[in-house]
């Protein structure tokens, strides 16, 4: 794929500020899964996050005794939606809390607006 086909990365509310506040190390982890969404392809530090279908995948990154994950869709074909990014607070395990998921399909449903919205 040449750059010309690289997709565009479109930021849900407050995602990208949320990376920014990331680690160094982690915002370059975060980047390089972005970029190779960005070419149609999955690094292998992303795996599906589950209870929303397919194409929407989760970055999850261990940082000095920390986890952040960064969630994203690819489910268009034209464009990579960063839908949220936070810092894993562990009162549940490894499970990811109700209240952030909850975050992800409003945004899910933003991203789908603004896709269609786009096509028009």
């Amino acid at each position: 794929m040449n750059d010309a086909a690289v997709k565009p990365v479109r930021w849900i509310a407050s995602s990208r500020k949320d990376i920014k506040s990331f680690p160094a190390a982690v915002r370059r982890e975060i980047g390089t899964a972005l970029f190779a969404a960005q070419r149609g392809l999955t690094d292998p530090a992303v795996k599906p996050l589950k209870g929303f279908g397919s194409g929407v995948v989760e970055v999850v990154t261990s940082y000095v005794g920390g986890t952040w994950r960064t969630v994203y869709t690819v489910r268009y074909e034209d464009v990579v939606y960063v839908l949220h990014a936070f810092q894993k607070k562990s009162k549940s395990g490894v499970a990811t809390p109700k209240a952030e998921l909850d975050l992800v399909g409003q945004r899910l449903l933003e991203a789908g607006r603004d896709y269609r919205r786009r096509q028009n």
